[in-house]
């Protein structure tokens, strides 16, 4: 049987350097697969291990396995008290502060388990060792022999296996994100009151989640009548696009019904549609007045209270 025995010196610096490659892919924006086999350590194993290292720095104060239960447990515990923290900061909890404040965290401390661990000796520092004992093929007996090779061929299926999975996520489920916004670029402030020919403004926007490139192109029609067309767009997965669209309408009507068709390259009928009902006034005046008497409304129903609670007040005087 073949005994190996392997010591990892410094693995802290490792530790650093594997959460900075980490931020590094991250801000790239690329090697997705990369990007998921640092990450799982970074946020269950890292924050714990270099916390550990820093209480206990003798080898004698835990042994291997228990360094590495705790590690997972505090690593569970101590990522969400940051995120807890960076709750009541102006940052909150978003990718870069949350990547900033672990790696922070991890450095600070793996430094205090460096300062500690200079004052002992090297025998008395803890030092992640591993042994392998390899045994050789002609020790077994047949049996074990064809168990053997049955059993490293299952863990290589499973590995295997695991890699296909990261490598090639499940495709979640194909739609276009279709939307309106007011100006402000807020789901509020729509135009509902337009004079004769006076433009209204909103803003239009689309999200692909196909999951592939799409062409869209998006019409705008005005009681049933075709005023605009826009595109070809196209976007790649994940990519949005928005625009400011106007429309407007020739006479006086009520509940004029303003549409906003999209469709997609090839198709006949439209993919996804929205609309907005618009009263069209004779002139501006009349949309004056009529936001003169909604005013004076409010301030009748304003004054009417007010007297209200004058009077319930005096009762209760008396």
């Amino acid at each position: 049987m073949l005994k190996k025995k392997f010591q990892l010196h410094n693995e802290l610096i490792y530790i650093i350097a594997a959460s900075l490659a980490l931020a590094f892919i991250i801000f790239i924006g690329n090697l997705s697969t990369i990007r998921i086999i640092l990450g799982l350590p970074f946020v269950l194993f890292f924050p714990g291990y270099v916390l550990i290292a820093a209480l206990f720095v003798k080898k004698d104060d835990l042994d291997g396995i228990e360094r590495a239960a705790l590690s997972f447990g505090l690593s569970i515990a101590v990522v969400p008290l940051i995120g807890l923290a960076l709750n009541y900061t102006p940052f909150g909890i978003r990718l870069t502060p949350v990547l900033i404040s672990l790696i922070a965290f991890i450095v600070i401390v793996s430094g205090i388990a460096f300062f500690r661990r200079k004052k002992l000796s090297q025998e008395e520092c803890y030092c992640p060792a591993f042994e392998i004992n390899i045994p050789q093929l002609q020790e077994f007996a047949k049996i074990d022999k064809i168990l053997s090779v049955l059993l490293v061929t299952a863990i290589l299926f499973a590995i295997g296996s695991i890699v296909y999975v990261i490598v090639t996520p499940k495709v979640g489920e194909k739609f276009t994100e279709f939307y309106i916004l007011g100006t402000d670029g807020k789901a509020e402030g729509y135009p509902h009151e337009l004079a004769v020919s006076e433009k209204g403004f909103v803003i239009t926007g689309i999200t692909n989640h196909e999951f592939n490139v799409e062409k869209y192109t998006m019409e705008v029609a005005v009681d049933g009548g075709l005023q605009k067309r826009l595109g070809p767009i196209e976007l790649a997965h994940e990519e949005k696009w928005e625009n400011k669209v106007d429309f407007s309408y020739g006479q006086p009507k009520k509940n004029v019904k303003v549409e906003f068709l999209l469709y997609r390259e090839g198709d006949k009928k439209p993919y996804r549609s929205l609309h907005l009902w618009v009263n069209v006034l004779q002139s501006l005046s009349i949309r004056n007045e009529n936001n003169r008497e909604t005013a004076a409304a409010k301030v009748d129903g304003e004054n009417n209270k007010r007297s209200s609670l004058s009077v319930a007040q005096i009762a209760y005087v008396r």
